[in-house]
């Protein structure tokens, strides 16, 4: 098979992408992406990497729109240029905005489209593109609800190979302790961060180790010091470090409730309050129905009520337990397989 894998931005786009990737090793793959993004550091070193200028839509109608409206008409005549040349079967897409380019001109080209929507509520080019793909395969199951016309297939969301095997961690973190992982996304999150170092005092005077990944664009990274206190502005072994953890303070991208859920991982989220259409409330909600999970927004959680939160959890590890039992119950382990045997399914007479 000859596929282009349309993925750009952030982890949660691109890792379920490359989860597919690497269990389609007989294809021939190409990845298109955007200038500057997550995409030019994970991918050229195993797939050939084709970039185009694009910007999303904004929310106010302006003289930069059409600027983006131009751009999107330039990038669809760019793409169906590509699959053109490299004679490209099929393409898979993990939506946001590159996927619009990618979906008009592989309809132009009369090559069929997976897209798959990871979050609870779809976005603005899975909503509008969706009729125009074979299937949109879903990360929540109730996403088909929004996309009606479309045909879907719930898969859950794909992850690394890794975080399916037992990994080892490089942290001095005895293995009694309480671990908290905490962690804002790809990007990091700044609001979080200051949330978390003014409670981190007490977690440590209970016993816990504290796995802080701040991101890159934290000023006041260095103002919490502790020896039981580890900062980092990412961490490449995520498997191990979810696997070890007794609980995660999070943001709630779909990308990381899914490795949450796969490692069984009890968990504080704190939905990002600025994500496209709340989405990430409605995937945070849909852990905390089943009990995996706590649910707080940003605009009304007070320090001293996450500190308490979390001592309180520190204290019944039977809790910690119910919720990890709960959080197993919505992972979906052959994800990538299912998304696989759908993309080989195209070149099915």
């Amino acid at each position: 098979m000859r596929l282009l894998i349309a993925a750009s931005g952030t982890g949660g786009h691109l890792f379920p992408a490359l989860a597919v990737a690497q269990r389609l090793p007989q294809a021939e793959i190409n990845w298109l992406g955007v200038p500057n993004r997550l995409e030019q550091t994970l991918v050229p070193q195993t797939y050939p990497l084709h970039l185009i200028p694009i910007e999303g839509f904004q929310q106010r109608f302006s003289l930069k729109t059409l600027r983006i409206f131009w751009q999107q008409m330039r990038s669809i005549w760019q793409v169906k240029k590509l699959l053109k040349t490299l004679q490209i079967e099929a393409v898979f897409t993990t939506g946001g905005y590159i996927a619009a380019p990618a979906i008009l001109a592989a309809k132009l080209q009369g090559i069929p489209v997976i897209l798959h929507e990871s979050n609870a509520i779809p976005g603005k080019v899975t909503r509008l593109l969706a009729p125009l793909c074979h299937t949109v395969a879903i990360g929540f199951q109730n996403t088909a609800r929004f996309l009606p016309p479309a045909k879907t297939r719930w898969v859950s969301t794909p992850v690394r190979d890794s975080f399916l095997t037992p990994q080892s961690l490089d942290f001095p973190i005895p293995p009694e302790a309480p671990l908290i992982v905490v962690m804002g996304g790809s990007q990091g999150a700044v609001a979080l961060n200051r949330f978390v170092r003014l409670c981190a005092e007490s977690w440590l005077k209970a016993g816990a180790y504290i796995v802080h990944l701040t991101g890159e664009q934290d000023p006041d990274v260095e103002s919490f010091q502790h020896p039981h206190y580890f900062p980092r502005p990412f961490y490449n072994n995520m498997a191990g470090l979810l696997q070890r953890a007794n609980l995660a303070i999070s943001r709630a991208g779909a990308g990381t409730l899914t490795e949450l859920a796969v490692t069984q991982t009890p968990a504080i989220l704190i939905p990002y309050p600025y994500a496209a259409e709340d989405h990430q409330y409605y995937n945070a909600i849909a852990f905390e129905e089943t009990g995996a999970a706590q649910v707080y927004r940003q605009k009304d959680l007070t320090p001293e009520h996450l500190e308490q939160q979390v001592l309180d959890l520190l204290k019944t590890p039977q809790q910690l337990t119910q919720m990890a039992q709960q959080a197993a119950q919505l992972a979906v382990l052959d994800s990538a397989e299912q998304l696989v045997q759908l993309l080989t399914s195209l070149q099915s007479p």
